[in-house]
């Protein structure tokens, strides 16, 4: 039978036939190098100033156009003759070319944009209304006094001058391509050079091009500086959001990873246990001759030697299964009311043998009347035992092992595993805690674990939304305290008093 692959990836297994990274996040990155790697001066800033300048003057296609108005209107008050509606008309007329410039450029594509094209296109564009303002700065009136008239045509030059300068600052040579030509019309035909006021009224214009084309430079470097603020701006959200995407994918396919290895873990250590509980059945059966006596003394020994082994292969299969239940948060408290007094006294009283071999001293030291406490027993039980066997497992011969139950400071309960023994250097704290982890000195001990305990700790007390804390010097031993918050402290119940809380001090 051929065999047919799925196009649907395992759950239990990461999908590796996705991309490490989508190219929705590529294209993001490399839209943010190019908004980075863009300067002022360089060919994407000029066709946003192009715009920027488009913009500005779509948006003032009304001023100008309604100066001109003004003007007209002043012009005819003054007793003007017919000529300045001409001049309005044909001024209006440059104004609308230059919106319809404008506008083109504005709704154009960017990756479209020529800007020595548009710019040359803009600068005529100013040029043709100059042509205009020229036209008024040598028109002349036979019905008006002509040092008002002079006066008047200067005024309405430098005001045109300055809307000018603010409205086309983001477009280099804009001002003087539409003034040049009517100051040098004005200084012509507008007024008498051979008068004081003229040459003031003139020498007024000349010093006002190169202000108002200052004023101009100093708008168009605050736009730039502005661009460049709002640039830096869309890249660094455009790096946060492409790091945001990046940290979501690393992060599910942690996630996916961590899941499988529980999950693999789990199911092997199921498989595990299966055939190791045959073993240890027919080891303990064996040892223990009940089919009969064994007459060889080294095969009665070597049967006790795979009761013991597989023992021990089971309790690790069995934290391995503790620690993958938690990690995949498929831990299921069992919590009930219950004395914590009484289960580390029961731990103690298991642990008793242990020590004694290795001439241990457990040192219980209770506080009285503790009430009820809400949680898992067993899994306060483990996290007991797990501590109890950490501290035999280090203490030297002789030594003795203080265990320590009581009120915390924040009105929790806390058990407390002290022993006096080599000590655990502070850099290699975070190692000890992490799955697997274990010190230089566990691993110089003849007694090695699995490096399970602590992190299963850890877990169990997570689960009851408490802490765990470890405290050690080199050479004077380690302290392991198991804290349980206050909220789960059964105030409202009767406290009972362990079996042998005040005997054993």
């Amino acid at each position: 039978m051929p065999l047919q692959r799925s196009n649907t990836a395992d759950k239990i297994i990461v999908d590796r036939r996705k991309r490490h990274r989508n190219s929705d996040v590529a294209r993001a990155v490399r839209k943010t190098r190019d908004q980075l790697a863009q300067q002022p001066g360089g060919l994407a800033f000029d066709r946003e100033l192009l715009k920027l300048h488009a913009r500005s003057i779509r948006a003032n296609s009304v001023t100008l156009p309604l100066l001109v108005v003004i003007f007209a209107g002043i012009g005819l008050l003054l007793g003007a003759d017919d000529a300045i509606l001409k001049w309005s008309l044909v001024a209006m007329m440059g104004y609308v070319g230059l919106a319809l410039l404008a506008r083109r450029a504005d709704e154009a594509a960017p990756a479209a944009m020529t800007p020595s094209a548009i710019r040359r296109n803009f600068l005529i564009g100013h040029f043709v209304t100059g042509l205009a303002w020229a036209y008024l700065a040598a028109m002349t009136c036979a019905a008006c006094e002509p040092g008002l008239l002079s006066i008047v045509k200067g005024a309405f030059l430098l005001v045109a001058m300055a809307a000018t300068a603010i409205v086309a600052s983001s477009l280099r040579g804009a001002l003087a391509a539409t003034f040049v030509v009517p100051v040098a019309a004005y200084a012509a035909f507008g007024v008498k050079l051979s008068e004081p006021l003229g040459m003031v009224m003139v020498a007024l214009l000349v010093a006002a091009l190169p202000f108002f084309s200052l004023v101009a430079g100093i708008k168009k470097r605050s736009a730039l500086l502005l661009m460049a603020a709002r640039s830096e701006m869309d890249a660094l959200i455009a790096e946060l959001e492409t790091a945001k995407s990046m940290s979501d994918e690393a992060r599910r396919r942690a996630e996916d990873a961590n899941l499988a290895k529980s999950r693999f873990l789990a199911t092997m250590s199921h498989e595990l246990r299966t055939p190791l509980n045959a073993i240890l059945g027919f080891s303990e059966v064996m040892a223990s001759e009940v089919l009969g006596p064994i007459n060889s003394p080294t095969y009665r020994e070597y049967s006790r030697d795979i009761h013991q082994s597989g023992q021990h292969l089971l309790d690790l299969i069995n934290e391995i299964l503790d620690l993958s239940r938690i990690e995949a948060g498929r831990y299921q408290l069992n919590e009930e009311p219950l004395m914590l007094l009484s289960v580390v006294e029961d731990c103690c009283h298991m642990m008793e043998l242990k020590a004694r071999n290795k001439d241990l001293k457990i040192v219980e030291q209770f506080e009285p009347s503790l009430p009820r406490l809400l949680g898992d027993e067993r899994a306060i039980r483990q996290v007991t035992l797990n501590l109890l066997s950490n501290a035999i497992k280090f203490s030297p011969t002789g030594s003795e092992i203080r265990v320590r139950v009581g009120w915390t400071a924040g009105g929790g309960q806390y058990i407390s595993v002290k022993d006096k023994g080599p000590g655990i250097p502070a850099d290699e704290i975070p190692v000890v805690l992490s799955a697997f982890g274990q010190g230089s000195i566990a691993i110089k001990s003849a007694e090695q674990g699995t490096g399970l305990g602590l992190p299963i700790v850890q877990g169990l007390l997570a689960l009851h939304g408490g802490e765990f804390e470890l405290r050690s010097k080199l050479r004077e031993g380690t302290e392991a305290i198991a804290i349980f918050p206050a909220a789960r402290v059964l105030d409202d119940l009767p406290s009972a008093t362990p079996r042998s809380a005040a005997g054993r001090r």
